[in-house]
């Protein structure tokens, strides 16, 4: 029985190229007051490098300009007073809500921290990044994850398990 013949010129290259892992370049975007969106954030990280990922994280971006080096952006956002976005993503989610640039180039996904307690206003902030980040035309990757700190007090556990499925999405 003679085997099949290896495919070549643009079979070859499209079999390829299914084959390739894709790489992406993710920005994390903490949201935080208190720092644990910041402790999510820095978990993840690792996790995020070992897969093949470029991955930076700041809780300084307040501009569209400030994302466009990444096609992937990843927010932890803490959710304090009512429901609001912490004061350090403040000026970037206004500055999209008001601006509306173009992020369809961009995919993203939102871990979304709160406290069930507050019923009302339970993960409103991460809630609320993620409805600006739809309205600029963004493509979410994956469910939000969101965490409860009243049954949850390590909130970076919970979203170490979310990204390992996460990861492989992007």
């Amino acid at each position: 029985m003679r085997p099949w013949p290896a495919p070549t010129g643009r079979v070859a290259g499209r079999l390829a190229a299914a084959y390739v892992r894709r790489v992406a370049s993710i920005l994390i975007l903490v949201g935080t007051e208190s720092g644990n969106a910041q402790m999510v954030a820095d978990a993840l990280k690792p996790v995020l490098l070992s897969a093949g990922h470029s991955v930076d994280v700041t809780d300084k971006a307040a501009t569209p300009t400030d994302l466009k080096s990444h096609d992937v952006l990843l927010v932890v956002c803490a959710t304090h007073g009512s429901g609001d976005i912490p004061t350090n993503i403040l000026p970037l989610a206004e500055t999209l809500e008001r601006e509306r640039p173009d992020l369809s180039g961009h995919r993203y996904g939102v871990i979304a921290l709160g406290d069930m307690t507050y019923q009302d206003t339970f993960c409103g902030g991460g809630k609320k990044v993620d409805q600006v980040f739809e309205l600029c035309g963004a493509r979410k990757v994956g469910d939000r994850l969101e965490v409860d700190a009243s049954s949850q007090p390590l909130p970076d556990e919970e979203a170490l398990t979310w990204v390992e499925g996460w990861k492989g999405l992007v």
